[in-house]
């Protein structure tokens, strides 16, 4: 077992730390509560709104040198490489932001869950499905309230797994041995997991 190597228990570590630095913010960053008022003040409407926001984060990555700006402020929860960290900021914090912007209560951890499932882009549809959720209507505010603890732990552990071999596949894990954390590396890393494809999931899901 690599220092370096992730598990499903980690994933989750890391995950909730995400979202817990989404929500409540990071020091010099805006919450995701913070980024969707100011993404609602400057657009017509929330769909234009989220389309700006999901275009910002595509165009930047809007994390080069992030963390490394951070420098030693960031103790993270788990011995995973740092720009793996701060992709799942980045995308969990735009999905939260999204989730914000449709209404939803960032406290409530059902929203918190589809933040998660959000992550896995395409697969998102049939991790839910498998888990007895439908898309769209399920998802309205007041239902998700209602959807058994039980089915929010099966979609947890189906979410840790699916982004466990997504980064696996992309080789990401190894990165964080042998290369320096800059700029170039975590914006490598967050357009090869497809800020688009999770941005759009994120509109789908909080419909």
């Amino acid at each position: 077992m690599t220092k370096n190597s992730l598990t499903e228990s980690k994933m989750t570590q890391v995950l909730d730390w995400a979202y817990e630095k989404a929500v409540n913010g990071l020091p010099g960053t805006e919450t995701a509560e913070e980024l969707a008022e100011s993404y609602l003040e400057k657009n017509s409407s929330v769909e234009k709104a989220i389309d700006s926001l999901i275009r910002w984060q595509n165009a930047k990555g809007a994390t080069s040198g992030f963390l490394t700006g951070l420098g030693g402020l960031i103790t993270l929860p788990v011995a995973i490489p740092a720009n793996i960290a701060s992709v799942m900021y980045v995308q969990i914090r735009m999905i939260a932001t999204i989730a914000h912007m449709k209404g939803y209560d960032l406290k409530d951890d059902q929203v918190k869950t589809f933040v998660f499932v959000c992550l896995t882009g395409q697969a998102a549809s049939d991790i839910l499905k498998q888990a007895g959720v439908r898309m769209g209507t399920a998802l309205a505010k007041e239902a998700i309230k209602k959807i058994p603890g039980e089915v929010i732990k099966a979609i947890n552990k189906a979410v840790g797994i699916r982004l466990i071999t997504k980064f696996g596949e992309k080789g990401i894990i190894n990165l964080g041995k042998a290369v320096p954390l800059v700029g170039g590396i975590i914006g490598g890393t967050v357009d090869g997991i497809g800020t688009n494809t999770i941005g759009k999931t994120a509109k789908r899901v909080f419909s």
